[in-house]
This record gives structure tokens, C-alpha cells and sequence, in this order.
């Protein structure tokens, strides 16, 4: 039977600015005493009452024009001890945090329906519940638990069947399929829901290929192995990617009914054979919204770019400063400029500390596709902070211009309002940050 929880009050705890341009200064018309102005609401040169040649001003319309369209920002933050709001006013200035949803249970990845409905799901690991999916109808205001949680179809000739250990990664479905959401899991799973995250099926295309057993061989990550990067093709509702850590880049043209590699050209450091087309370990794999053919991946052995035409990864790492290197886990494409990407490097050497190389936090943005990289850590700790960022934790907000957020290993949330130009921790002492992502209200 279904669990109806409500969400916390979202009470605010830490309020902090953000190192942000000042708000715009509010404009008002110099009218006469006795003149009466007209509305600002229009734009339509409607004369005022008592003088008929008289018209609004238009510096007002425009400022009134201008702040209507400042939004506040809600990011969702996916914890290790549960679910958090941060909200922004129109400026993002002024951030406040909510009181935990949730509290004490593993939250990976928390999603909204960006088709419209006021549909937020997320995968969670919870203490008397065990691996499942929540999903809210009201913008996360009350949970339910999902009905039929992703499962592993069960099979005779099984001596022990698979079980899933948790819902890592959420994806929305097409525009053209409202109700229908994509999970991916450890053990690696993909499972498709249509009824807003209610029932959940497996896919077995995906879950039953008959090279599973070969893909998935090459070991697990520290924290398990899982399907992430679950894609849908703007253009087609058949044509989804999905990544496997560790196990490869994946792509379907049936809805995943089938499957094939997706990896030539990606370096693998632990497998003898240098052109293998599976065992790979991409961290976070995306396509550009604008032009679903760009594709990027943060992979354990690089960063890669890829024209699907030619179908061949280019190591774009490779121009990053060596003594960085081209290790991560979130990779942040501008959605409105293809060639614009962001990295969170990592410390990747010897032992694979996973922390920010040398203790110095910077993210590294190109906009040429790679060919240069340009460092970014005005307002970062400039020594001494050993946090890094996962694959899920790191985003953007579409506002002009463009706001960046990550989220750390530290329970830090640090933003920018320039586009990574400048950063300001926004709120501090959350638990380990598992996903960042935009509430899309």
C-alpha cells in the first residue's frame, strides 16, 4: 500500500548571498502631481485621463518588463541523509535552505518533470523500505512510494536471481510521453515506468541482452555498479543512450528493445586490449540539447567529445593543464552553446584520492569544444579543500546569464551568477551531496 509522507515545512536554517551584480535600481516615471499615469501593465500607447497626449513612460514599462522576468531558483539536493530545497530569490542574492525531507535515508537522485506537470521522482534507499522510488504530484510538497518499485523480472533457470540494491539515476521520458520515466540501478538495470513513477517495469532488452553478462564483466566502482547517464533523443523517443560504471556507453534506436557499444575511441587503462568496445568506466554522459548529435563524456580515463556521424570519441582532455589532468565526474553543457562545456576536476593519481588535485577547487570551461580550457576558481578555497564533486551533482539553471551550481563531498553547495566566472558557497554543513538538480516550477 502506498505511503503518503509529507515534505517537511521548508523553514529556513542558512540564509547566505551569493557574490551576484546588484539588483537592478527600481525606475520611476517623473509625472507631474496632477498628471495620472497610466498602467504599466501594457505596453500599448493608451493616452492618460486627463491629458489624452500624454503616454506612459517607456523606461518604466521596460524595468517592470525586466524584473517580472527574474525567477527565483529552486535546486532539489539529493543527500546521503536525505532531500533538501535551496531557493533563491529573483536575484539569486539571497538563498535559503528548507528543513530535510526524508531525513536519515539515502536520496541518489531527485528529478521534476520538465513536460509541464508538477511530477518530482526520486531514487532513494531508505532504512524500513530498502530500495525504491518516491515520487511527489505537487512539486515535492507530500511523497508516495511508488507501487511497484524497479525490480528484476525472476527466472526459473536462475540459481539466485538479481536484486536491486538502489535507484541511482532518474530520467524523464520524451515530450511526446507524458507519464513515462526512465531508472537505472545497481546491479546495472534500466527499468521504465508510465504512469509517473508509480508501476515500474524492467526492460529487457537492456536487463536480459544476451551480452550482459559480458558488458557488466569488468568489476564495479567503490560504490557499486550502476546504469546513470540514461539519455532520451529530443528528437525520437526510440533513440536513448545509457552508461554503465563500469561497462561502457550504450546506445538503443527501439525504445531499448536492443542494444549496442558505444566506446570506440575511449582509453581504458585497465583492459589489455586497446580498441575493446566494452568494460569502460564513463562517469557522466551527455548530448547538447540544441544539437543531440554533440555528445560529451566525463569519463575515469578522460574527457571525450563525440560527432555521432563519425562515431569515434575524441580525448578533448588531452588540452587540459597537465598537472591537473582530465579526471572528474560531472560534465555541464551551456544549452545554448554547443561548444560550451564545464569540468570539475579530480584528484586521479596513484591511489585515486577523489579529491580537488593539490587541495585547490576549480572548475575548467571551454568554449571551443575542447580545443582550450580556461581555469575558474575566483571565490574557491585556494588551499586545503579536499572535497570533490559526483557525477550528478553539478548544474545549470538556463537564466541569463547562466548560473552554475555544485554541490560537494563536504555538504557545501557553491554557486555562480556569471557563468563560473566568480563562486559563492551558498549554504555549508549539509550531508554528502549526491545530486543537484533544477525544480522546474
Amino acid at each position: 500500500m502506498a505511503r503518503k509522507t509529507p515534505a517537511s515545512k521548508t523553514k529556513a536554517k542558512t540564509t547566505t548571498k551569493a557574490k551576484a551584480k546588484p539588483p537592478a535600481k527600481k525606475t520611476v516615471a517623473k509625472t507631474p502631481a496632477k498628471k495620472k499615469a497610466a498602467p504599466v501593465k501594457t505596453t500599448k500607447k493608451t493616452p492618460l485621463a486627463s491629458k489624452p497626449k500624454s503616454k506612459p513612460t517607456p523606461k518604466t514599462t521596460a524595468k517592470v518588463k525586466s524584473i517580472a522576468k527574474a525567477k527565483p531558483v529552486t535546486l532539489m539536493v539529493a543527500t546521503r541523509k536525505g532531500a533538501f530545497y535551496l531557493r533563491s530569490d529573483g536575484t539569486r542574492e539571497n538563498w535559503k535552505v528548507s528543513k530535510p525531507v526524508f531525513l536519515g535515508h539515502i536520496v541518489y537522485h531527485m528529478v521534476s518533470d520538465p513536460r509541464g506537470s508538477k511530477v518530482v521522482v526520486m531514487g532513494s534507499k531508505t532504512g524500513h523500505l530498502g530500495p525504491t522510488v518516491m515520487r511527489s504530484t505537487d512539486n515535492g510538497k507530500t511523497w508516495t512510494e511508488a507501487t511497484k518499485p524497479p525490480a528484476f523480472a525472476k527466472h526459473d533457470w536462475e540459481e539466485k536471481g538479481r536484486s536491486v540494491e538502489n535507484v541511482f539515476w532518474i530520467t524523464p521520458g520524451h515530450e511526446s510521453e507524458p507519464g513515462v520515466w526512465y531508472a537505472g540501478t545497481s546491479p546495472p538495470g534500466l527499468f521504465r515506468s508510465e504512469d509517473d513513477g508509480d508501476t515500474w517495469h524492467p526492460i529487457a532488452g537492456f536487463n536480459e541482452h544476451h551480452m550482459y553478462g559480458q558488458w557488466m564483466s569488468n568489476g564495479a566502482t567503490p560504490g557499486g555498479q550502476m546504469v546513470h547517464s540514461v539519455r532520451i533523443d529530443p528528437r525520437d523517443p526510440n533513440h536513448m543512450y545509457a552508461a554503465v560504471s563500469v561497462g561502457g556507453v550504450f546506445e538503443s534506436h527501439n525504445k531499448g528493445a536492443d542494444w549496442h557499444p558505444l566506446n570506440k575511441g575511449c582509453q581504458s587503462d585497465w583492459i589489455p586490449e586497446p580498441d575493446v568496445e566494452y568494460g569502460h568506466d564513463p562517469h557522466c554522459f551527455i548530448f547538447h540539447p540544441l544539437n543531440p548529435d554533440r555528445l560529451y563524456q566525463q569519463n575515469h580515463c578522460g574527457i571525450y567529445k563525440m560527432e555521432r556521424s563519425e562515431g569515434v570519441w575524441e580525448r578533448i582532455g588531452d588540452n587540459m593543464p597537465k598537472a591537473v589532468g582530465d579526471i572528474g565526474f560531472p560534465i555541464v553543457a551551456h544549452p545554448e552553446d554547443p561548444d560550451c562545456v564545464w569540468v570539475f576536476p579530480m584528484d586521479g593519481t596513484t591511489v585515486w584520492p577523489r579529491t580537488s588535485p593539490d587541495g585547490k577547487p576549480c572548475t575548467y570551461i571551454s568554449r571551443n569544444g575542447g580545443k582550450t580550457w580556461k581555469k575558474q576558481n575566483k571565490g574557491l578555497p585556494a588551499a586545503d579543500a579536499y572535497f570533490t564533486v559526483k557525477r550528478q551533482a553539478m548544474t545549470c539553471d538556463g537564466r541569463k546569464p547562466l548560473g552554475l551550481y555544485f554541490g560537494t563531498s563536504g555538504g557545501e553547495i557553491w554557486g555562480s551568477s556569471d557563468e563560473g566566472d566568480s563562486w559563492q558557497c551558498l549554504v555549508r554543513y549539509l550531508p554528502e551531496i549526491y545530486s543537484l538538480t533544477i525544480l522546474e516550477d
